[in-house]
């Protein structure tokens, strides 16, 4: 019996030593599980704050990126702009040439055509003059026919009246 004890001592030792090894391998287990989840949590969240971090830097290139392109937008709708104020004022300044060539030809046309009508005018009083003295002149040639008619007239008549008693 004293040898018994020593026996279930040793095997209880060893149970214990059992125990305590797989308290200790559970321990360790649980705690290297409890590391996990705080490695895995961890890593989470630093994923979380860089997958904030990385959409905040997206926003902040893509708004870089709009702003660089509305700049060059800005610059090329501007140089057009000068490019059409240029073009316009040339065509302006052609189309204000041609204005002012048209109204020197119009001014020109009017002295010409106020000198033609002076002309007219002056050659129409001409050949009314002219008219007029042949028209006196005529007029002077019928009197003097008509006075020659009378006067032939009025010796046949006068021939005729003295010469009654001769036929």
């Amino acid at each position: 019996p004293a040898m018994a004890r020593p026996r279930l001592a040793a095997p209880t030792s060893a149970e214990a030593e059992l125990l305590l090894l797989q308290k200790q391998a559970l321990a360790e287990e649980e705690a290297a599980k409890t590391k996990r989840e705080l490695l895995t949590r961890f890593l989470q969240e630093k994923l979380s704050r860089e997958e904030q971090s990385s959409m905040h830097g997206l926003h902040k290139v893509l708004t870089i990126w709009r702003l660089a392109q509305r700049k060059a937008k800005d610059q090329e709708l501007r140089q057009d702009i000068e490019i059409l104020s240029q073009t316009f004022a040339r065509v302006m300044d052609c189309k204000d040439g041609v204005i002012e060539t048209l109204v020197r030809d119009l001014e020109q046309a009017e002295e010409q055509q106020n000198r033609a009508l002076r002309s007219h005018l002056h050659l129409t009083d001409q050949l009314l003059h002219l008219q007029q003295r042949r028209l006196h002149c005529l007029q002077e040639g019928f009197n003097a026919q008509v006075g020659a008619l009378k006067a032939d007239f009025e010796a046949e008549r006068c021939g005729i009246s003295g010469g009654e008693g001769e036929w």
